[in-house]
């Protein structure tokens, strides 16, 4: 960061090539990286991985470590200020170590947390959403609650890469950590069962396509009502259509095929934040094989009726159900709002949060950015006969949100924003030129704790204070999360 904005130095002159330069790295002479170093692991990183230090006080992150074992370690990446390595072998073990649940771990990059029993990766979660609040200056002393799942098996919607190998195998799964090489897998233990079901069928289907190499991805999508399938294509081929539809009979599951090159905005599936997608435009047209199915989401509170909230697959989905409905329940609980209040819901997607809290008695104005996502939204209220407007803005804007928030005075707010979070919003929040009792409670949902714990900051540098944190396990054997957080105004 020092160097930002200033010129390089001119890199001397060599004869060697970019691959021979790395190879001489390897091979230099340095103690600390280049033999294998025996560590006791102090404590865990925020992404889960183990943390030591060499003789020489540099950091290394150690892959799959726990905190109080010792281990011989090989470095794989050697950086100015630490290490990232991985075990060469385990000398003891912590109690916290369990046996993988998946044969993939290790290889597949999507659970990297599956070698610490359950109870000790959400202890993790709570600390490290008290350590980024306390970088912040904020000492949160109070209780931290988990919202979980009694089930592993959470995952309701996947993306299924497809790869041909130079011997020609057919691969189909996810990518290893850190890496774009494809791992194929057999199954899945955290998908719900309707899709662990559908994995066997896939790579079935794809063994006896004529031209597998055309298949670039597979998204699944399990709804209350049906299964989904889309198969994106590079190019079309009829060759094949048989097959596809034959599988689509046989698994009774709505199928969708795309076909052409995505943009490379559709291609990265939201790389910098996979918690919303993007819009549409651009990408291959859907064709549904046979009618287009309608695809509902359900929530099922405690003291209202079951809402159906209808969505089109792109947009964005929580994938963990049972928390999500813990999180909605969990802020209705905190707002608990009465009839006739004045609620604002920004970046309020198809009305997850809205449409409970309209039921709940609450007047509803909901803010998204995206036009077809307020379109939903507002469809979605409509069909229950319920009071929620709908707008589209900008709520990265801070000219937007000051326009906003004078234009509708709120009792409470929530926030649910992208990963990375609602910093204009919050700011503004804090400067709100009203008496402190006519300042509204704001319930923060944060995909990213770290975002959160900025936000927290600004808002309670505006009078704010904390009165209720917690921690929401959405993504089971992975060290990312959701918190949900109840900020007061002063009184």
């Amino acid at each position: 960061m020092a160097m930002l904005g200033k010129r390089r130095p001119p890199r001397p002159a060599s004869n060697k090539s970019g691959l021979a330069r790395q190879e001489s790295a390897k091979q230099a002479p340095n103690a600390e990286t280049t033999s294998d170093q025996v560590l006791t692991i102090e404590r865990l990183a925020h992404d889960g991985r183990g943390v030591g230090h060499l003789p020489s006080g540099k950091a290394v992150f150690v892959d799959q470590a726990l905190p109080g074992e010792r281990v011989e370690i090989a470095t794989h990446m050697t950086r100015k200020r630490f290490d990232e390595a991985h075990i060469r072998e385990r000398l003891s073990a912590a109690p916290e170590r369990v046996t993988p649940p998946c044969p993939h771990f290790g290889h597949c990059g999507g659970c990297d947390l599956q070698h610490m029993s359950v109870p000790a990766q959400r202890e993790h979660k709570r600390e490290v959403v008290r350590e980024l609040l306390f970088r912040q200056g904020i000492s949160w002393q109070g209780s931290l609650d988990t919202l979980k799942s009694d089930s592993d098996a959470y995952r309701r919607r996947a993306r299924l890469g497809v790869n041909v190998d130079r011997e020609g195998r057919v691969l189909m799964g996810f990518r290893a950590q850190r890496s774009h090489r494809l791992v194929d897998i057999a199954s899945c233990c955290v998908l719900v069962p309707e899709l662990q079901a559908l994995i066997t069928p896939l790579r079935d289907v794809l063994g006896s396509l004529k031209s597998p190499r055309d298949v670039g991805h597979i998204e699944l999508l399990a709804t209350p009502d049906t299964c989904v399938v889309i198969v994106r294509q590079l190019k079309e081929q009829p060759q094949d259509a048989d097959r596809w539809h034959a599988f689509a009979n046989e698994q009774g599951v709505a199928l969708g095929m795309r076909s052409g090159r995505d943009s490379a905005e559709r291609d990265s599936i939201n790389r910098d934040n996979p918690e919303r997608a993007k819009s549409q435009a651009g990408s291959p047209e859907l064709h549904w094989v046979g009618a287009p199915p309608v695809l509902n989401d359900i929530l099922t509170l405690p003291g209202c009726e079951s809402l159906t909230l209808e969505f089109s697959p792109g947009d964005f989905l929580q994938v963990n159900a049972d928390v999500n409905q813990q999180m909605v329940a969990q802020v209705i609980q905190w707002l608990a709002p009465q009839k006739g209040q004045q609620l604002l819901d920004l970046y309020a997607g198809m009305g997850n949060f809205s449409l409970p809290m309209a039921a709940a008695g609450a007047k509803v104005h909901a803010v998204e950015g995206s036009p077809a996502m307020v379109a939903r939204l507002v469809a979605n209220a409509h069909r229950h006969q319920l009071p929620v407007n709908g707008q589209q803005a900008d709520l990265n804007s801070r000219e937007s949100v000051n326009a906003l928030l004078k234009e509708i005075p709120a009792d409470a707010v929530i926030l649910d924003p992208p990963r990375g979070g609602a910093e204009s919003v919050c700011q503004a929040l804090a400067k709100i030129s009203a008496k402190p009792h006519q300042r509204p409670r704001i319930a923060y949902v944060s995909c990213d704790p770290a975002t959160l714990a900025r936000d927290a900051a600004h808002l309670m540098h505006g009078g704010y204070r904390i009165a209720r944190v917690v921690a929401a396990d959405m993504f089971v054997h992975t060290a990312h999360m959701e918190t949900l957080m109840l900020l007061e105004p002063p009184a």
